[in-house]
């Protein structure tokens, strides 16, 4: 039994949550986010989250320029995950793993006494993500394939098409989504996208900006 299998409802989810405020990261359901862990405070996080229910939930603050030192306002919208693996620096690191399970408003925030922060978070508009997969339904892959290929040209950048044509259509999306160094109020956008299809519409459209403000032409299909 995977983990997932024990989160088939959003009832099954806590109603308590750490969360990690963090400018322009971004965890979607069913895709995973690398974190270098190194603040204290949310080094004081990953250790109770790793020895309680492992979940936490990445938001984005409410302003990009926000001064994470203080607490400042959050975003409505972010995405619980849980913590797959972890391993430890010697200079006293946690590097981490978070596998997204399902986005949730916030519902309130508590007072604590944690070095961190927790709220209430509200899953039930977000059932959805708690499917095994999202349909891949009217997703124009083939364009987001050849924005894609646009994009890795204008940057000198190459990827592995093999595992590119064998990704599953939501896999290629959500990771992409993940990967791409759109602003965060972009991931944003990309994170509150109602579902699959939406949210490659999203990146499609950002990724086509993107091109034209660097003045990159089109290119030739992919090889």
């Amino acid at each position: 039994m995977g983990f997932l299998d024990q989160y088939r409802a959003p009832a099954d989810l806590p109603r308590r949550l750490k969360v990690f405020p963090l400018p322009g990261a971004l965890l979607l359901p069913h895709a995973e986010l690398p974190l270098n862990i190194f603040e204290p405070r949310y080094l004081a996080m990953i250790e109770d989250a790793l020895a309680g229910d492992r979940l936490i939930g990445m938001i984005q603050p409410d302003k990009d320029e926000a001064d994470l030192a203080g607490a400042p306002a959050l975003k409505h919208i972010g995405c619980a995950g849980r913590i797959t693996s972890f391993a430890e620096t010697p200079d006293g690191r946690i590097l981490i793993t978070l596998s997204g399970i399902c986005r949730f408003a916030i519902a309130k925030e508590f007072s604590t006494d944690k070095p961190y922060r927790e709220v209430e978070p509200d899953f039930s508009g977000f059932a959805d993500d708690l499917a095994e997969a999202e349909g891949d339904d009217g997703v124009d892959r083939t364009s987001l394939l050849k924005v894609f290929r646009e994009y890795l040209a204008a940057n000198d950048m190459s990827a592995d098409w093999d595992q590119v044509r064998a990704a599953s259509t939501e896999a290629l999306v959500n990771t992409l989504a993940v990967l791409a160094p759109h602003a965060p109020r972009d991931k944003q956008a990309l994170l509150e996208a109602k579902d699959l299809k939406s949210r490659a519409d999203v990146l499609i459209a950002l990724t086509e900006m993107a091109l034209a403000r660097q003045g990159a032409g089109p290119t030739s299909g992919l090889q």
